[in-house]
Formats: C-alpha cells, structure tokens, sequence
C-alpha cells in the first residue's frame, strides 16, 4: 500500500498493505492481553505481548485513558433511495446528530441524499428523521434531525458500527474497553481494549498510575484530505478533563514522569484542555487537529493500535513521536504482520525527546 504524506514529507509507508484483524482476539483463542504490543522509541523497536506493558513502563509514569463507552450507533433506516444504514457519529442536541448514511456496513456510499428527505430509522421503533444538511467540508457526513429522541431506537435496533474487514458482527461487549463508563461513542475508542484486570495489577505494582478523560469518538470520515493543515476539517467532539485528571497530569510531569495516552482521542483531549503550561479541566467540543506544526506537548509518549493511516491519524503520531520513529515503526509492523484495526495488536511509541518548554 501506499500513503500520501503530510506536505514537506516522505511516505509513511509504502509496499504490502496491512493484516486486518478479522476477529477479536478472545475468539482468536487468546485473551485481550495477548495481542502483540511494538515498542518503538530511541532504543529501536522490541517486540512483546500487551501483557508485559507494565515492564517496559517505569515507576511514576501517568497513563491517560478514555472512559467514553461505545454505544450501538449503526441504524437500518428506509426511505426514498431504498433501504441503508444510518451510522450515527455525534449528538449535539436531544433531537440533533451528526451521521454517516451508507449503503451497507460494507459499503459507504456516498448516497444521493437531498436536504430535506425524510426516512424512518430503526424498525421495533422507527423514527421519522429529516436530513438537514451536509457537514461543510464533510459531504459524506449530515446534521440530522429526528421528530423525538433517538435514545430509545437506539437500543432497540441499533448494531455496532463495523466494516467489511470483520469475519462476522461482534456484540456490542466486544467494543467495549474496561474503562468503558460514559456511553457516547460511535466508534470504539480502540487503544484501551487490550487492558484486563492482570494488567491493571501489574501497573499498581509498578507504581504506574491511570487517570480518566472522555472523548465520545464519532465516525470516520472517508474524504480525502488536504495535504496543508489550514484545509483540515474536523468535526466537534464532545470532551472532559477534569479537574481531578488535569491534577493528576500537572503533578506526573513536575515530578519528572511521563504521560502517556492511550488513544488519539485521549491526546486530542489533553491537547485541547493545554494552557499556560500545563493541562486544565475543561469540557466542551473539540475539533482540535494535532499536527507537528502545532503541538503543545501534553504527552510524552502514545499507545495506540495500528490503523489504516489518514493524514490526520499519522499528522497526530508524527506529532508526538516524529516522522521517522513512526516511518520505522509502521515499516517493522508491515514487515511482522502486526494485525490491524480494533481488535488488532497494539504500538508503544515513546519517543525519549526533551519537554518542549513550557
């Protein structure tokens, strides 16, 4: 496969495509903490299983995870095109969402949706819901808006969001990380799947803590991207830092240790709450977009899964880790046939650069 670069830089990654994970690994006849897990930092990289985490970590350092909770976001819906999917992605009101109209699971689309249509979403308790606008600069994405809350089709008739990658539809259990606490996401916050209670041990042990934001995902956007970072359009999604949680990073880096997050969302979040030197509570939405021309340096290291690579996703690693520790890394994960997607194995980066000053 073949990425396009960030402007002023090489491919990330050329060659063989990736290994989708096909299959959680619990029905791969491994536990959550057996995927693989690559380290890459200045050492190089090392190859363990997600169990070891806590060894390659040290005493004092701060992980950061998300407890949004994946929420059963893709609706069958009918209307004048047919039947299709409705893939919800982010309420900004009771009766309001942004959402994905698709052909099917595997097939996006796009769909000759004119504003204005009306469709029924959900069939036990379907919901008549009009299609007000594309998101500028999203087209594949629309405001919707419905004659009552969603809430209750949702649980009625609502199904995971997956794609074509997977063998067969995973319950909704198996999007579900073990921080899962806020239900509000559409697409699996991923990174944090991995982690059972043997791990959670052993961080404990370690003298490696963990503390809380939320980030409720939205779905991914298939448009293509610009390669200049002023024509990147993001999507507002909802987030909190708590106070609790911007305490926990502030004292982490004045006592000389690293915060690492796990997930994109969690450094979007953190990125976003950043000011005057340090992490601050905050909630809102946030439509911040990470790149290495503006990074504020809230992390220090990313654990993350391995992804088919936007511009965006790979603008973000970049972002902490530099371009070519994440050109090294994805060429070694090419090369072993690390597994891709959300129930796929698992990447370490932790750069060892200097702070940037506050």
């Amino acid at each position: 496969m073949s990425v396009s670069p960030a402007a002023g830089s090489e491919p990330i990654l050329t060659g063989d495509g990736p290994a989708p994970a096909t299959l959680p690994p619990e029905q791969r006849g491994s536990a959550r903490h057996d995927v693989r897990l690559l380290v890459s930092g200045a050492h190089g990289h090392r190859h363990a299983r997600f169990l070891d985490l806590p060894a390659v970590l040290t005493q004092g350092d701060l992980l950061v995870v998300n407890d949004s909770a994946t929420i059963p976001a893709s609706l069958p819906a009918n209307g004048p095109l047919g039947r299709f999917r409705l893939n919800l992605s982010t309420c900004y009101a009771e009766r309001l969402w942004l959402a994905e109209p698709r052909r099917s699971h595997a097939e996006p689309g796009p769909l000759p949706i004119v504003a204005g249509s009306v469709c029924l979403v959900g069939t036990a308790r379907p919901v008549r819901v009009r299609f007000v606008a594309p998101h500028p600069g999203l087209p594949r994405l629309w405001f919707v808006a419905s004659e009552r809350s969603l809430t209750p089709t949702v649980a009625a008739d609502g199904e995971p969001i997956h794609y074509a990658y997977l063998q067969h539809p995973q319950p909704l259990t198996a999007y579900q990380s073990l921080f899962a606490r806020l239900p509000g996401s559409a697409e699996m916050p991923s990174a944090a799947r991995p982690f059972t209670e043997a791990v959670l041990v052993a961080l404990r042990e370690r003298g490696v803590e963990v503390a809380t934001v939320t980030l409720h995902a939205g779905v991914s956007s298939l448009e293509l991207e610009p390669a200049e970072p002023s024509g990147v359009v993001l999507y507002g999604e909802p987030f909190e830092v708590s106070a609790r949680a911007a305490a926990q990073v502030n004292a982490t880096r004045q006592a000389g240790g690293r915060v690492i997050a796990v997930g994109t969302t969690v450094v979007r979040a953190l990125e976003t709450a950043w000011a005057s030197g340090g992490v601050h509570a905050m909630r809102g939405f946030t439509r911040r977009y990470v790149h290495p021309a503006d990074v504020r340096g809230a992390v220090d290291g990313l654990l993350t899964g391995f992804h088919e690579p936007a511009s965006t996703h790979l603008a973000l690693l970049t972002a902490v880790a530099g371009g070519d520790l994440v050109r090294e890394a994805y060429r070694e994960a090419l090369d072993r046939r690390y597994l891709w997607h959300e129930f796929g194995d698992s990447h370490l980066l932790l750069p060892g650069r200097p702070r940037r000053a506050a």
